[in-house]
């Protein structure tokens, strides 16, 4: 978990299709699938990559990209390590 109540992930789930794209792509398990639609069950674990904006079709998610790495990255800095942000070699998420 990044920071509790902060991120800008928003979630309609009227929009959503059931494709479950949002669920395999999230490095963190924000989503599952719920019967015929992604649910958002660990919203605060939400890093805010936009891969599940990226990926959703119909337009039910929305985030701005960015936030939850910058707070990875400070916060490695601080503690003197890595950014945690599950991105390692990947250009597309952080």
């Amino acid at each position: 978990m990044y920071l509790k109540n902060v991120t800008t992930l928003k979630y309609d789930p009227s929009l959503c299709i059931a494709c479950g794209l949002c669920v395999e792509v999230c490095p963190h398990n924000v989503f599952r699938m719920e019967g015929k639609r992604a649910e958002l069950v660990h919203p605060d674990k939400c890093m805010e990559c936009g891969a599940c904006q990226l990926n959703c079709l119909p337009g039910a998610l929305t985030v701005k990209h960015g936030v939850g790495c910058a707070s990875a990255v400070i916060n490695g800095f601080l503690k003197g390590t890595e950014p945690q942000c599950d991105c390692a070699g990947n250009e597309t998420c952080c």
